[in-house]
């Protein structure tokens, strides 16, 4: 469909819906969403947001394992109800108006970029106030009854959930060690399954409007479900959802403690610190597969955004998180010093390089691609610079650091495969200097490739330095 159709549809909808003979104006998609679309427009002057399944993918689609579109629409007004800072539903797209699967809500007003927000003086109220508001958030979403949705929301317990992500991991093809040992290590330490409630799913920075008030608006319900309340708050401090703010463990703009003792004041509930920590490395490992799905649904021609694509190289991130995680419970020795630094840029001689060919592609599209464009083809086109990045590094520093993790596997005995069976089943530990020491080495020269500017590859190499 193209855009001129699409908009002449959506007037068609919104007059249909709204009951007047308004205008359609200022339609655009906003930055962002993998998973779903976001469009913003005004009509007759008042402002809306269009909440749509991408094109080419459907609601069951199992790399997403999203609440379809009509029961979000439900959740969100039930919630609103419940006294939680949801939009307002103010229409549901039906197969007869051809403008796809979606809802429409009022648009909050605020910001829901973290990098615009965190650490902003501009937020710095707002921000202050953000653990006692996302505590009583989170703490009114779980209050909301579950018996609406018995019927129709998913639930799982911990170990069925292990289960979904290992297959799914799996079924992609999945050989990442610290993957198999993360598999192994929550295998062992499930907690038994909790009392059923509401969960968000997706609490996060990024999915919050923030005004200079705090949250405005809860956003992004697609993932709710029925589970473990701890979850939710475990996967606001997922490493990856810090945005530049590492230290800050909840969101990047609070500690851990902070949020769980303003959750037990707002819930009148007690966090159990072992289920925490459990649902912080679950989450963290989740996302690092929903990376995997994310590359794997451009493979297989669902959606060949190149996000998707990018998103998929996101999974050395999580290697990094995975690790410094780990070491807050392993013991000290055997967490040695590295002799490791991100590679210094070689000059070339000679004909002209890989390297130098994207280089030159990159420039390109930076200075003279990008300056003409505006929202999404703008995002896009900074993503394109990402992923020649990605490319360029690749192939400058890829058989280097080849060459080292051949040498590391053959000092430890094992090949990458055995390596990976047995962190997976238990038969090698990473209690062994040699194999933890490859397993963050080997994570390091990933995410230099990936991901030199993640906040939590600046950890790591502090930590982790013998300087």
């Amino acid at each position: 469909m193209t855009d001129e159709a699409f908009q002449t549809k959506l007037e068609n909808y919104c007059t249909k819906t709204f009951g007047t003979d308004g205008k359609l104006e200022h339609l655009r998609r906003l930055s962002g969403g993998a998973s779903m679309e976001s469009w913003a427009f005004t009509y007759s002057g008042e402002e809306f947001v269009l909440r749509r399944l991408p094109a080419g993918l459907s609601a069951d689609d199992d790399g997403l394992r999203g609440v379809p579109l009509e029961m979000q629409a439900d959740i969100i007004e039930l919630a609103r109800t419940a006294g939680v800072t949801a939009p307002e539903v103010r229409g549901r797209l039906s197969p007869e108006d051809d403008i796809g699967e979606g809802f429409i809500m009022t648009k909050a007003e605020g910001e829901t970029l973290p990098h615009k927000i965190l650490g902003n003086p501009v937020f710095a109220e707002a921000e202050s106030k953000l653990t006692r508001q996302c505590a009583q958030e989170l703490a009114a979403i779980h209050r909301i009854p579950v018996q609406p949705f018995a019927n129709s929301l998913e639930y799982f317990s911990p170990a069925e959930l292990i289960r979904l992500q290992k297959d799914k991991y799996d079924e992609i093809g999945g050989n990442i060690p610290i993957y198999e040992y993360t598999f192994h290590w929550l295998n062992r330490n499930a907690p038994d399954a909790s009392d059923k409630y509401l969960v968000h799913g997706d609490f996060r920075m990024g999915n919050l409007m923030i005004d200079h008030q705090g949250v405005s608006a809860v956003l992004d319900w697609e993932l709710a479900r029925i589970g473990d309340p701890v979850q939710d708050l475990a996967y606001l401090c997922t490493p990856s959802w810090r945005f530049g703010q590492y230290e800050k463990v909840a969101g990047g703009f609070d500690s851990a403690e902070s949020l769980l003792q303003a959750y037990a004041e707002a819930s009148g509930t007690a966090v159990d610190p072992d289920r925490f920590r459990f649902w912080l490395i679950y989450s963290t490992m989740w996302w690092g597969v929903a990376c995997l799905v994310m590359g794997q649904i451009w493979r297989s021609h669902g959606d060949r955004s190149l996000e998707r694509t990018v998103i998929g190289r996101r999974v050395s991130e999580v290697e990094i998180d995975l690790a410094l995680l780990f070491e807050e419970i392993l013991p000290a020795e055997v967490c040695t010093p590295l002799d490791w630094a991100v590679p210094e840029e070689k000059a070339e001689t000679g004909e002209t390089g890989y390297g130098e060919l994207l280089t030159a592609l990159g420039e390109w599209n930076a200075r003279h691609v990008q300056p003409g464009l505006q929202g999404h083809d703008k995002f896009q086109s900074r993503v394109a610079g990402n992923a020649l990045g990605i490319a360029r590094r690749q192939a400058e520093w890829g058989p280097d650091f080849r060459d080292a993790t051949s040498a590391r596997l053959a000092a430890i005995g094992y090949d990458h495969g055995q390596l990976c069976s047995g962190l997976s089943n238990g038969d090698i530990g990473i209690t062994t200097p040699a194999v933890w020491n490859h397993l963050r080495l080997s994570a390091l020269e990933r995410l230099s490739i990936d991901q030199p500017k993640y906040a939590g590859l600046k950890v790591a190499l502090s930590k982790w330095s013998s300087s």
